[in-house]
């Protein structure tokens, strides 16, 4: 049950995160900005720890 509670608060902090950087494109209060930039840099942090994390090991072809 614990794990289950843990996914969906994740869920959720994704969907309010990207909903704050779509709030704050089209110029919403301040502290939806202060999120906005928070959540793009989370977002930057996960798609550099995927790219440095999952090359490791292949050689570029998968072929003997």
């Amino acid at each position: 049950m614990s794990m289950l509670l843990l996914l969906l608060s994740v869920v959720l902090l994704v969907a309010g995160g990207c909903a704050c950087v779509v709030w704050a494109a089209r110029g919403g209060p301040p502290w939806t900005r202060a999120v906005a930039r928070t959540t793009l840099a989370a977002g930057e942090l996960v798609r550099a720890a995927g790219r440095s994390g999952g090359n490791r090991g292949r050689s570029g072809d998968s072929g003997d």
